[in-house]
């Protein structure tokens, strides 16, 4: 199975940079299935029903998130009613919406998409290890489901590794977001399963982690904010991971990132 999994979507430039280059990705990779991170979609906060609907006419599948997932309460209705949009799965028992999507392909194949969201440094929320856990104990690798994807969404390095150290054999891929930045560790870790620890985002990199770079730059250098923060709108880089599986096992047999358009050097699957 081919699978793509994209980097946290900065506002406006990064759902442009989506609509451009996801089309053709899908149909030069040949992809399956299609997982982007939207938390960041509406001006940098939280999503809306309307472009949620504007990013799956793009060519994805399912849209996860993390911790800003709320700003724009329109979306909580939404959440119960829209199965391909998925929100961290350790959030309290009673929250709107689901942490982990069970989609089945049209030629019969499964995926199942987990959503969970780090504690160091973020939210003091449910154990994300125990529910990404729970959730894997209803599927089966190879055997109930042909992929199984995990976006653990945090802002520590250590803990989002440790993630993909602790489910490595019983995934298909785990990809790390909410850092904007895409990191250069992309491997298979030794049980089988691909590994990024932040895809980075899709954004216009001349900024802060993409916000434009005025009213950060007062806020670090004189402790005063004026303003709201905005998203830079400059030519965003489409950012993600790309991934093969072994039809039978469910393990990754490729993985590569994949940066196109902006200013980050661009690499592209072979």
């Amino acid at each position: 199975m081919r699978l793509l999994f994209i980097g946290d979507i900065m506002g406006r430039s990064g759902r442009t940079a989506v609509a451009t280059h996801l089309p053709d990705l899908r149909k030069d990779l040949g992809l399956d299935f299609v997982v982007a991170n939207g938390e960041n979609a509406a001006a940098g906060f939280g999503i809306t029903a309307k472009i949620a609907e504007q990013l799956f006419e793009t060519g994805i599948d399912c849209i996860s998130s993390g911790n800003h997932i709320w700003d724009q309460k329109e979306i909580m209705p939404f959440m119960d009613s829209e199965k391909r949009i998925l929100r961290p799965l350790n959030y309290p028992k009673g929250t709107p919406g689901r942490g982990v999507g069970d989609y089945k392909l049209a030629d019969g194949r499964r995926v199942i998409v987990i959503n969970a969201m780090g504690r160091v440094f973020m939210d003091a929320i449910d154990d994300p290890f125990a529910g990404v856990n729970d959730a894997l104990s209803r599927y089966g690798l190879g055997q109930t489901a042909h992929a199984i994807i995990v976006d653990i969404h945090g802002e520590a390095t250590s803990e989002k590794m440790a993630m993909g150290q602790y489910v490595d054999g019983r995934v298909s891929m785990t990809v790390g977001t909410h850092s904007h930045i895409p990191t250069a560790d992309a491997q298979i870790l030794p049980r089988g399963s691909a590994y990024q620890t932040d895809a980075g985002m899709c954004g216009d990199y001349d900024s802060v982690i993409g916000m434009d770079k005025e009213e950060p730059l007062r806020r670090f250098t004189k402790k005063i904010g004026r303003e709201r923060f905005k998203p830079a709108m400059g030519e965003a880089t489409f950012c993600a991971v790309y991934v093969e599986t072994d039809d039978k096992s469910g393990l990754a047999r490729t993985i590569s990132p994949v940066r196109l358009g902006g200013r980050l050097k661009s690499i592209r699957p072979e």
